[in-house]
């Protein structure tokens, strides 16, 4: 943990208009990690298109820019830890998602940070039911900060 105690450090590798402050991403973060919100460790790391390609092409073989990744944290067998893993979000990618999907930027982001937090929660959207199921809690979590469906919003 940081010496700030903070269980969810978020790093900015970039700086850019429009994205959140610490406040807000730690707020999104623990909203996703429910019950967990006290206890959990984990990092959220905003950076620019060549840092999130890097990563993307290494860890999944894709090389090109996403919005968010996540790294779950594998501990040894039989250990308990409180360390999720990271969170990785592309500022440049959201902020053109946003325009692109006619959303907000602030509840792009804030589904980007719920997205990404889930994952490290086990949650995955690899087939059918698992997405569904994503969805639906990604969706009524947004709804509690007064933010429309993500998957719905842009339909016309």
């Amino acid at each position: 943990m940081s010496s700030t105690d903070e269980p969810i450090d978020i790093q900015f590798a970039m700086s850019a208009a429009g994205v959140p402050d610490e406040q807000h991403l730690r707020s999104w973060v623990r909203l996703a990690l429910g019950d967990r919100a006290q206890t959990a460790e984990l990092s959220v790391r905003v950076v620019d298109e060549a840092e999130i390609t890097a990563l993307n092409s290494r860890y999944r073989g894709k090389d090109y820019p996403t919005n968010v990744l996540s790294f779950p944290y594998e501990g040894m067998p039989g250990v308990d830890s409180a360390l999720l893993g990271d969170v990785v979000i592309c500022a440049p990618v959201v902020a053109r998602e946003a325009v692109e999907q006619g959303k907000p930027a602030e509840a792009h982001w804030a589904h980007m940070a719920i997205h990404g937090t889930l994952h490290l929660l086990g949650y995955d959207h690899h087939d059918a039911g698992e997405a569904e199921r994503m969805e639906v809690l990604e969706t009524r979590l947004l709804a509690e900060l007064g933010f429309a469906d993500p998957y719905r919003q842009h339909d016309a």
